[in-house]
């Protein structure tokens, strides 16, 4: 089943098709895929019969095909289409006027004709042939790594994708090294009986197969959303002031964690006009050195030379812009800034409940007795 879901298959039920694959797929994509793709065309777009589609396969792999025979093609269609060699099974992902924006976006060649063929749509004897290689997948994966590792090979192989007829294999390895693994694809061609390709793949890729939660307490970005992985530096941290900290700035992969690059534009159109903090602003009690930086309050703290580390000034980006014009000029201000002159918003303010909603609160005193109440002196129904 969780070979199914790599794929896009929310169950096994949506596998089982007609003959004729007449009944089309539409479920599938409600969120049980991080390669689906939201097409925002669909209700301007009346194209039945689309020239070139996007079709996905496995993990991260995508591809876009021909239409060759004018097949009537939607959105959720398993289908056949061209591999080298044999056909492979996937599942249309786009199709009509959005695939074009899709192939720029993606930067695949715009020349139609170098482009694969579909098919057809896929029967019920090519789903159960496609399912039969994919229950195959983790018992080869688990095999080969015995192979590589009696080999004495360093590399890890971490997943491994039948083609659809059941033909070729893809193993994804990882290693840190250039490794030699000729004899390993003898042996791999000999225990199986297919064809063997291998792909390396990186430890950003591992991870999204892999899976986990990270430190934010949600699933990992890389195995739910994200597909093409962006090179991420230690630009990025200091740009948004984040203490470069390795334990804490490293994701499960050991690499530098993804989310860093999410607010990254953000903070580089907000620090535009900031000044350089590389030169000390001069005053008439010392020279005062940038300490750290408050980008959306646009406030710079500096600490002044002499003084304790721990007295940080607070400056609006216009009062340090205006020193430094100042400097420019062979002028020294008195001080920096009026600690009162400082304009700070208003947080949110907290209080503290604790205690406020007992869980007892409904409960009778038992201490506390009820008073009886006596009969008055001139009660009927005294005796």
């Amino acid at each position: 089943m969780e070979s199914l879901k790599a794929r896009g298959c929310c169950s096994e039920k949506q596998l089982v098709i007609s003959g004729d694959n007449s009944d089309r797929i539409d479920s599938y994509f409600t969120s049980c895929s991080k390669l689906d793709a939201y097409n925002w065309l669909r209700e301007v777009s009346d194209m039945d019969i689309p020239q070139v589609v996007e079709v996905r396969f496995k993990n991260t792999r995508k591809g876009f095909y021909r239409n060759v025979n004018d097949l009537r093609l939607k959105r959720g269609d398993i289908v056949a289409v061209e591999a080298s060699p044999g056909h492979d099974i996937g599942i249309i992902t786009l199709a009509g006027e959005i695939v074009e924006k899709q192939r720029l976006r993606s930067r695949h060649g715009s020349n139609t004709e170098e482009l694969k063929k579909v098919y057809r749509k896929a029967k019920q004897v090519d789903i159960d042939k496609w399912k039969e290689a994919i229950e195959r997948e983790e018992h080869t994966m688990l095999r080969s790594r015995k192979i590589a590792s009696d080999l004495g090979l360093l590399m890890k192989i971490g997943d491994v994708e039948y083609q659809g007829d059941n033909t070729k294999a893809i193993f994804y390895y990882i290693a840190d090294e250039r490794v030699d693994f000729r004899e390993l694809i003898k042996v791999l061609a000999e225990t199986f009986r297919i064809r063997i390709e291998m792909r390396q793949i990186g430890a950003r890729q591992e991870a999204g197969k892999i899976g986990g939660i990270g430190t934010c307490g949600r699933e990992l970005c890389c195995s739910t959303f994200i597909t093409n992985f962006v090179s991420v530096s230690t630009y990025s941290a200091r740009i948004q002031e984040v203490a470069l900290n390795p334990q804490k700035l490293a994701g499960q992969c050991g690499k530098l964690k993804c989310c860093l690059n999410y607010e990254l534009a953000g903070y580089e159109d907000a620090r535009k006009n900031f000044p350089d903090t590389g030169t000390p602003l001069k005053t008439a009690s010392g020279s005062a050195y940038h300490l750290k930086t408050d980008v959306y309050r646009n406030i710079m703290w500096f600490g002044v030379e002499g003084s304790s580390s721990q007295a940080l000034v607070p400056v609006p980006v216009e009062r340090v812009a205006e020193i430094r014009e100042l400097n420019n000029q062979g002028k020294v201000p008195d001080e920096l800034i009026e600690l009162s002159q400082v304009t700070r918003p208003e947080g949110i303010k907290y209080t503290n409940g604790a205690g406020e909603g007992s869980l007892t609160r409904f409960e009778k005193d038992p201490s506390r007795k009820k008073k009886k109440r006596k009969p008055h002196r001139n009660h009927p129904n005294r005796t």
